[in-house]
């Protein structure tokens, strides 16, 4: 009975949280098929404008991050008032934030020029998607935060609403914007900013309607908490550099595959978007560990605790398992969808024992993510992020050496088996299943 009960909470939070997800790479994969059928260059621009915003916000993810967990533990304590708090003290910092992004959108941008040794062809694309998009800035944070809290308050299907409508309306826009008009590049980051606000309008009327009698004080009571908000950012200190981390890796990779050449470039893109399918995918699993873990923790429920670990790993390992079968056997004709540049074939053949592995190779490291998430053990998830970004970058400066065409993807590969790693031995060691 207990087994049974797990796996329904389980997938009562991942089915709706995976069809989310996998709405979510959508968008990434129509901008790429929009742009691939243009030319080479809107390919490899529309990668690298994406890679800027993904280097933005998933260092502000600790937004949603922080909120689920906490969130989740408030809920396993029937805390109806921090509950509200949480949301109001996260939803001012992402309001703030946002706007500072968009006074900032001129000198982000032609930073990220220059972080990712963007090309003399492909600038003006890039910088003009980048400042377009980042009018959308504080409706995407906004939305990061109530989207978690959700997630905390164990329902998986607002999310699954919002995020659904957010990306459909996302790639009718842009597909209507370049297809129709001929916007080009403008077209699709127009229609990720009229998406988001849309998104975060509706986040907010579901909220008004569902759970207004959470509000229990002031907001300008709850501002005048400044030892919480201490709190807040102590907690998120240590996410926002194990986000950096990741964050820098994952900008190495764009900016070494930058350097290949606009072919090599290209073929990168589009692992990069089977990477993204993949993530999104386990993320599903790994969101229903975050509500999971927490809603147990904030209840002293260490036996509960532990199953939610057990079960969302192992089903983990199931999803990741049918994803590098897919892969394995659609590898050539799901590459076609994003490109019709058939010159791309040889070095697209090269490197395709890498996405079938990387499923296997990474899944370990997004549930635990979501169980140390869920833990708010932001000082052990800090810690082993920078093991594995060091692992990350030491074996990258041996492998380049002796196998150039590959270094990239392998030194990733290890970089994702040293993080799943470094987090199993931090949780059996430090006992972080046991409420204190």
């Amino acid at each position: 009975m207990i087994k049974r009960s797990i796996h329904k909470e389980i997938f009562q939070l991942t089915i709706p949280n995976i069809v989310s997800n996998i709405s979510v790479p959508l968008i990434g994969s129509v901008d790429t098929i929009l742009m691939g059928h243009i030319s080479t260059a809107h390919l490899g621009a529309v990668g690298l404008g994406s890679m800027i915003f993904s280097f933005l916000y998933w260092n502000m993810g600790f937004l949603r991050m922080s909120t689920t967990g906490l969130t989740a533990q408030a809920y396993g304590r029937s805390d109806r008032r921090e509950q509200y708090r949480i949301l109001v003290r996260a939803l001012l910092v992402a309001a703030a934030a946002g706007l500072l992004l968009i006074a900032l959108r001129i000198p982000l941008a032609s930073g990220g020029l220059e972080v990712f040794s963007v090309e003399a062809a492909q600038r003006d694309l890039v910088r003009g998607y980048v400042q377009i998009r980042m009018l959308a800035a504080p409706a995407s944070l906004v939305l990061m935060v109530l989207l978690g809290w959700y997630l905390g308050m164990q329902n998986a299907k607002i999310p699954l609403l919002v995020t659904v409508l957010i990306n459909l309306s996302n790639i009718l826009l842009s597909y209507v914007l370049v297809v129709r008009y001929d916007y080009d590049m403008a077209g699709v980051a127009w229609g990720t900013v009229i998406a988001q606000y849309l998104g975060a309008t509706i986040a907010i009327l579901i909220w008004l309607g569902k759970y207004r009698d959470v509000a229990g004080e002031k907001v300008v009571d709850i501002l005048r908490g400044l030892d919480a908000y201490r709190e807040f950012f102590r907690v998120n200190s240590d996410i926002i550099i194990r986000t950096l981390v990741l964050t820098l890796v994952f900008g190495f990779m764009y900016r070494e595959s930058s350097r290949l050449g606009v072919e090599l470039l290209a073929v990168h893109m589009v692992l990069f978007q089977f990477l993204n399918w993949m993530s999104y995918i386990i993320d599903g699993l790994a969101y229903a560990a975050e509500s999971l873990v927490g809603k147990y923790f904030g209840a002293e429920s260490e036996s509960g605790v532990k199953r939610a670990v057990k079960w969302t790993m192992i089903w983990s390992l199931v999803g990741a398992s049918a994803i590098a079968v897919v892969y394995s056997l659609f590898y050539e004709e799901l590459f076609w969808l994003f490109t019709d540049d058939r010159s791309l074939t040889a070095e697209m053949q090269r490197y395709y024992l890498w996405v079938v592995i990387l499923p296997l190779a990474g899944f370990a490291s997004y549930i635990w993510d979501g169980i140390f998430i869920g833990l708010v053990a932001s000082k052990a998830m800090r810690i082993c992020m920078l093991l594995a970004g060091a692992i990350f970058v030491s074996s990258y400066a041996v492998l380049r050496g002796l196998m150039p065409a590959h270094a990239l993807w392998a030194a990733f590969t290890l970089f994702l088996i040293a993080r799943a790693a470094a987090q199993a031995i931090y949780y059996q060691r430090y006992r972080l299943y046991a409420p204190s």
